[in-house]
């Protein structure tokens, strides 16, 4: 083999330096098109996530409004009334009562779940609809139906805060901005 002169050498080194060099930038390229792409993937999987969350509020929402509106129905007509509750011996006027207490609870439920109130605003507006009498009545007559929720459910914990509520609001009324769980620990 000829001994090659060193600028010849210096030619097939810098050809091999500019290929090795044509190779890296194609690997980063391809490395940084392909880090890109994932970039844009989890981007589109976070958007879908939330368009997921988004559709099953809206979801909870819609059949929301058509609970109301059975419960809107039955307070207007006695006998649907009558066909919708579980509770007995109660006069008409009483079971309307009962309806509107149950509607109010779950609109606080229902502005919960879809994320219009905190777990401390949920809590603040229960303390004020646990000092009416009615709601306390009706807290009462309900007690057999929560029972039947899955325990650790969101409106399992939110029963055992208005039990809470309700029983101490029976030993003092008048510490009624104080009743029930302080918001530490409860993210619901």
């Amino acid at each position: 083999m000829a001994t090659q002169t060193p600028a010849v050498l210096r030619s097939r080194i810098g050809s091999a330096v500019a290929s090795g060099r044509g190779l890296m930038r194609a690997f980063f390229t391809r490395g940084a098109r392909r880090r890109r792409q994932e970039d844009v993937l989890l981007e589109l999987l976070g958007q879908l996530r939330l368009m997921t969350e988004e559709i099953h509020r809206a979801n909870l929402i819609q059949q929301y409004r058509l609970t109301l509106d059975q419960m809107d129905r039955a307070i207007d007509d006695p006998s649907l009334a009558d066909a919708g509750s579980t509770l007995t011996g109660l006069s008409e006027v009483k079971r309307r009562q009962m309806i509107f207490a149950n509607r109010e609870y779950g609109s606080l439920l229902m502005a919960h779940q879809v994320g219009m109130y905190t777990w401390d605003e949920l809590v603040g507006h229960l303390r004020v609809l646990c000092r009416n009498k009615l709601f306390a009545e009706y807290w009462d007559r309900t007690i057999e139906h929560r029972r039947s929720l899955p325990a650790g459910s969101t409106e399992a914990r939110i029963g055992e805060v208005v039990d809470v509520m309700i029983e101490e609001l029976a030993d003092d009324p008048e510490q009624w901005w104080v009743v029930g769980p302080s918001s530490e620990g409860h993210g619901a």
